[in-house]
């Protein structure tokens, strides 16, 4: 998977906006942000389409363990509760290196990444689905902690989310898969 490198005004969502504001915010002169600033801040209003992961091995066997998933993200994966399990164990091996590849990316760059891709709901309704995954770390500087956003965008309103992600009517359409460059003007 190819990442062209945008300003953070290519981000949409207010939410996913106002995230990557609080990881710049919180970015000073560390490498990446503390995950300190994340246990500190009251995320609960957009805790439904949250996912936070821990990184865990090295850069040439790095996986990602669900600590949390918010109720939305449950429900467009089919999933109520996955806290523990692997990220990988969640894709099938044909696609696993490419769906893992902006996790991967986000630690090596330690710089947030943003990922579009069109979708079809079971009723063949297109939505827009923004992924927004930003690295922390405990101390600084490795990455060991990343925080997902997800937004689900139908401009018909309304759209099947049940499984949504699970039994896509098409496959989906990779729109833009970007590093965001923290101090780029807006």
């Amino acid at each position: 998977m190819q990442f062209s490198v945008a300003r953070p005004d290519v981000v949409r969502a207010i939410n996913q906006r106002w995230l990557l504001n609080f990881w710049t915010r919180h970015l000073g002169s560390r490498g990446v942000p503390l995950w300190q600033a994340v246990e500190d801040e009251d995320l609960s209003r957009i805790s439904d389409n949250l996912s936070f992961l821990d990184v865990i091995g090295d850069d040439k066997n790095l996986r990602f363990q669900i600590r949390f998933h918010g109720a939305m993200i449950g429900q467009v994966f089919g999933a109520a509760d996955c806290r523990g399990i692997f990220l990988y164990e969640s894709v099938s091996e044909p696609a696993r290196a490419q769906k893992l590849a902006p996790y991967r990316h986000a630690v090596e760059r330690g710089r947030p990444v943003y990922i579009v891709h069109d979708i079809t709901d079971r009723e063949g309704r297109p939505v827009r689905y923004e992924r927004l995954l930003l690295p922390f770390a405990r101390d600084g500087n490795a990455v060991d902690r990343i925080l997902t956003s997800f937004e689900f965008i139908c401009e018909d309103g309304a759209f099947i989310s049940h499984e949504l992600m699970n039994a896509p009517a098409t496959p989906p359409t990779l729109r833009l898969s970007a590093t965001i460059a923290p101090h780029a003007p807006a």
